[in-house]
């Protein structure tokens, strides 16, 4: 089973620790930040399992200190700097979003340290999420100086709007055991027990009756096809803030670890 994937994907690394379950591994530098090949390989992986026979129930984890800490600075300065570049990580995002929701095998995310950005994604629209108490979780698209672009759609589906609207527009961090409390996640439980209560979802998952569970997971997952417009407008505008001055100022302050000074000038 891991061979296949090995020989595929590069970016990521993979685990078959019980029958029928494959465990996707966040694996790099920098809290396993999210570099150009990584975003291309994020998307690209769920179609496969989708196909695989052998794949009844997945996992997705982080190793080391993190999830996956979000896209590093190589990635977000090409975008600023290249349009082109830009159209492409913005089709890698829609597909991110599009393959995890059309994907029929269940999956369980096991969060724990920093989950940012696209790997947050995964951590969040994964069918059950399980997160350390001290996870932390935080969308900092706005501190970057974007909209949130596919987080926006998700995340009131969650928690509801208010939550989302003060989690998103503040970038403010939440931990896993709030998550749970809010509705952002579907369970916390302590660092200890993360990865083995994943597991044992995903195992009685993967002994369950496939089609029940394939086709339960398909009718929830048409709430998010019917928001499916928020989903592309949300994200178009996120990317159209790639082409501003507030992200560029919003990478600086990053750098230089310092509070962004953003325009007040509004062009919209």
């Amino acid at each position: 089973m891991i061979r296949k994937y090995q020989e595929q994907f590069s970016r990521l690394t993979f685990e078959n620790n019980q029958p029928g379950v494959l465990e996707v591994v966040f694996n790099g530098p920098n809290l396993n930040a999210v570099d150009e090949p990584t975003h291309s390989e994020i998307p690209a992986v769920w179609p496969v399992i989708d196909q695989d026979p052998e794949v009844r129930a997945v996992v997705v984890r982080g190793e080391g200190k993190a999830f996956s800490a979000g896209g590093d600075f190589g990635l977000i300065d090409k975008q600023i700097e290249d349009y082109a570049f830009r159209m492409k990580i913005m089709r890698e995002s829609k597909e991110l979003y599009y393959n995890l929701v059309n994907c029929s095998k269940p999956i369980v995310s096991a969060i724990h340290g920093p989950a940012v950005g696209a790997g947050l994604v995964v951590a969040l629209m994964a069918d059950i999420s399980v997160a350390a108490h001290d996870a932390r979780i935080i969308d900092g698209h706005t501190r970057l100086g974007v909209a949130a672009g596919d987080h926006a759609v998700v995340w009131p589906l969650f928690c509801g709007m208010p939550k989302a609207k003060y989690l998103l527009l503040t970038c403010k961090e939440i931990s896993g055991r709030d998550a749970e409390a809010a509705g952002l996640v579907s369970l916390s439980v302590p660092k200890e027990d993360l990865l083995t209560t994943a597991r044992e979802i995903a195992g009685g998952l993967s002994e369950g009756a496939q089609e029940a569970i394939r086709w339960t997971k398909y009718s929830l997952n048409e709430w998010y096809r019917q928001n499916s417009a928020i989903f592309d407008v949300s994200l178009g505008l996120e990317f159209l803030g790639f082409g501003g001055s507030d992200v560029v100022e919003g990478v600086a302050s990053h750098r230089e670890r310092r509070k962004p000074v953003f325009s007040t000038e509004v062009h919209s």
